[in-house]
């Protein structure tokens, strides 16, 4: 069962691919259906159709478990603010096996996560 693990929070959430209801939100399975899933908040303000940089994360570990970069994610992602070598679109990042990803701090919105500051 693949799991995503979160930082700077250590969240993790396991589930069994196939099994994880779609949240319509993002591509099934995908970084943001996890976190939705889960109740986790992952900025999305488009509502997962890559039309903006919300829900951009850094993979620290686990690349090789996610689906490959489209050609649309990859003009959209280049967008993004502090864009890194490894960041990829939550929303278009469907998950395979065990992933490791960073919210990254300018992308955190402590009001939404409770006033919970994991800084």
């Amino acid at each position: 069962m693949p799991k995503v693990t979160f930082l700077p929070s250590g969240d993790v959430f396991e589930f069994e691919h196939g099994k994880l209801p779609y949240c319509d939100h993002g591509k099934p399975e995908s970084i943001l259906d996890v976190a939705m899933h889960f109740n986790f908040h992952l900025d999305h303000a488009c509502g997962g159709n890559n039309a903006c940089t919300t829900c951009h994360v850094v993979v620290k570990q686990g690349a090789n478990h996610l689906s490959e970069m489209e050609d649309d994610e990859a003009d959209r992602v280049e967008t993004a603010a502090d864009v890194q070598l490894s960041s990829r679109l939550g929303c278009q990042a469907v998950v395979k096996g065990d992933v490791v990803v960073e919210i990254p701090a300018w992308n955190r919105n402590y009001i939404s996560e409770g006033g919970k500051s994991t800084l």
